[in-house]
């Protein structure tokens, strides 16, 4: 197995091409439609994925945001490239040791999916011949891009998606490994390493969804598999694996299509709506009862080939119904999984009679309502299935909650380029990199050694700041007073806790803020333990942090409170006590949390607990 990464990561320097915010908003002004069709690219030819995208048909309709001006709209020009952006992309190339191109040249990358008002990405090559350092192995960088982010899906119905602007045109970087890397674990450390990397400019942008990974997997004998927008670093050797697995049930497939000489899939659909006519229940009853129609494609030598082998999860007949999901039929049924659905085994025999099928034959059901639509998909179900003589074909794939991908469209390429005619070219000089290289950020791994050193916090906490992005406000809140690893706890912890409407980035709350709630925390206006509550409570609007403690119902508590519900509690449990002694604590602190938590310090607390359950135990003897 090879595997290569391409991480995507936003920057925190306004838009790429205008003087909008790159903030994320639920507030529309308005909404515009669009068609989109694909046009040649340089070298005159089609990209494929672009001609899949355009065949389905689809109308964009597109939510104009506060954060998005004519230039998203694709009604006025792009403005000159953001500068602070492209500083940050050739500090990383530095960073990476790879070679700046002499001349940036801004390109426009067929994309008619949606996700661009235009039907094009604006892309542009940085560097190239980089590498990366990591736990004693050398990884390739084939390119460092700078690249706008396409809009923001908020919907879909049918035939038409909807995108909100917002996210158009923010700043991403794009550094794409070679494919060096030989496991899933391994995939995942090199994308945090390179994570870590832009964060140290300190301009990338946090939260869910700025940044993105996508892997490039392929398999001795198989081909180049693209795992496309995989947003948590902790999945990605689940992707890895599972993908693996994929090609090695498919690969296994192939040989035994190949030893029985499976023929190319024949075009000829049968229309079986009356043999079905009569089934009462399962996907195909509703046409069975319309008169369908209900199609049949004969697979000759792929019988047992479409259901997963012993111990996977993974089948040829998965791939089949994802083709056909991708023209808008929503699955298929294949006699590898039959009888089931509300076929007999008396109606599999028929049908198989009727396709004239011998012992190592299969066969594939679609229907839809829209006879077109079904041929369509059959269509697709026999390319695919004729691709399975070969192998694996290369095509990039969503990935899925559980760790599995599903069938996007073709794999793009070079077809879809050409230059972006409204930007002019922008010569990299010598002694603009001279001047980025004289106040290159430390590195990742010097990093981390610094902040260990200095402020005493657990090196496995330091990673999880440097990951996280964490270390410029930490090292600001440590030069103030703040012990370490309460600032640490606030930052890995507290910060991401925080609720926020799904969809939109983290609460930003201001520098002063958070030393004004560590300060509360440190000088007991609040336990530590209250700093999420907090946290909660100025984000949904409160004022101050002493009003968000108030309305936390955490201030005013004093200590005789406390102790007052100590004793009550374990009063309550006198049984507990008398039976556990001192190992009463354990579960009697647990209730005693969950009245004070936030309210008084934990070790206060506990001491709190321990003095009452020995003054019972005192007067029990007694």
């Amino acid at each position: 197995m090879k595997a290569g990464l391409e991480v995507h990561q936003q920057l925190a320097t306004g838009k790429l091409f205008c003087d909008c915010p790159s903030d994320l908003t639920e507030v529309t002004q308005g909404t515009f439609v669009r068609y989109l069709r694909p046009a040649s690219g340089e070298n005159r030819a089609v990209d494929a994925a672009a001609s899949f995208q355009a065949s389905r048909g689809l109308r964009y309709r597109y939510e104009i945001s506060p954060s998005s001006c004519l230039v998203e709209m694709d009604e006025e020009p792009p403005h000159p490239l953001n500068a602070t952006a492209l500083d940050v992309a050739l500090t990383l190339a530095l960073l990476l040791d790879a070679r700046p191109v002499d001349e940036i040249v801004v390109m426009r990358k067929i994309v008619v999916d949606g996700s661009n008002t235009a039907g094009f990405q604006r892309t542009a090559l940085i560097a190239t011949d980089g590498h990366l350092e990591l736990g004693g192995k050398r990884y390739s960088i084939l390119s460092i891009c700078l690249e706008e982010d396409a809009a923001r899906k908020v919907g879909e119905s049918d035939g038409e998606v909807g995108y909100r602007l917002d996210r158009l045109g923010i700043p991403l970087v794009e550094i794409a490994t070679g494919p060096d890397i030989a496991s899933g674990p391994e995939a995942r450390a090199v994308a945090e390493e390179i994570g870590a990397l832009v964060r140290a400019t300190r301009r990338a942008r946090r939260g869910i969804g700025t940044v993105r990974e996508d892997l490039n997997v392929s398999t001795e004998g198989g081909r180049r598999i693209e795992i496309k927008g995989v947003q948590e670093l902790r999945r990605i050797p689940d992707y890895v694996d599972r993908e693996v697995d994929r090609q090695t049930v498919l690969l296994a497939a192939r040989e035994t299509l190949r030893s029985r000489t499976a023929p190319s899939p024949e075009l000829d659909f049968v229309d079986v709506t009356s043999t079905l006519a009569h089934i009462p229940k399962g996907p195909l009853a509703p046409s069975a009862r319309t008169g369908g129609p209900i199609l049949a494609l004969r697979l000759r030598g792929f019988g047992g080939q479409l259901k997963s082998p012993p111990k996977s999860d993974e089948r040829l007949g998965r791939e089949l119904a994802d083709q056909a999901r991708a023209v808008g039929v929503q699955g298929l049924l294949h006699s590898d999984e039959l009888p089931a659905y509300g076929l007999e085994a008396a109606d599999v025999e028929k049908l198989r009679s009727e396709l004239r099928l011998g012992p190592d034959d299969a066969f594939v059901l679609v229907t839809d309502p829209d006879r077109k639509r079904a041929e369509s998909a059959l269509h697709r179900v026999a390319v695919r299935a004729e691709d399975a003589l070969e192998g694996i074909p290369a095509e990039t794939r969503d990935p899925l909650p559980d760790g599995r991908s599903r069938y996007s469209r073709p794999l793009p390429g070079r077809e879809r380029m050409y230059p972006e005619t409204d930007i002019a070219p922008i010569p990299v000089r010598a002694d603009h990199l001279a001047r980025l290289r004289a106040h290159l950020p430390e590195r990742p791994a010097e990093l981390r050694e610094r902040l260990a050193r200095e402020t005493g916090v657990p090196a496995e906490i330091v990673v999880q700041l440097v990951a996280g992005g964490f270390v410029e406000e930490f090292e600001q809140l440590f030069a103030r007073g703040h012990a370490a690893p309460l600032v640490a706890r606030l930052l890995i912890q507290d910060l991401p806790a925080v609720p926020h409407p799904e969809g939109t980035p983290p609460v930003d709350f201001a520098l002063a803020t958070l030393d004004e709630v560590l300060r509360g925390a440190e000088t007991g206006a609040f336990a530590k333990e209250g700093i999420p509550n907090v946290l909660t409570e100025l984000a949904n609007g409160a004022p101050t942090v002493t009003s968000a403690a108030a309305r936390a119902g955490l201030s005013g508590f004093s200590s005789d409170e406390l102790n007052a519900i100590v004793d009550r509690i374990v009063s309550a449990n006198e049984a507990l006590v008398q039976e556990r002694g001192e190992a009463a604590f354990q579960p009697l602190m647990g209730d005693v949390m969950r009245e004070v938590r936030g309210r008084r310090d934990g070790q206060e607390v506990a001491a709190s607990l321990r003095k009452a359950i020995a003054r019972r135990r005192t007067d029990a003897i007694s």
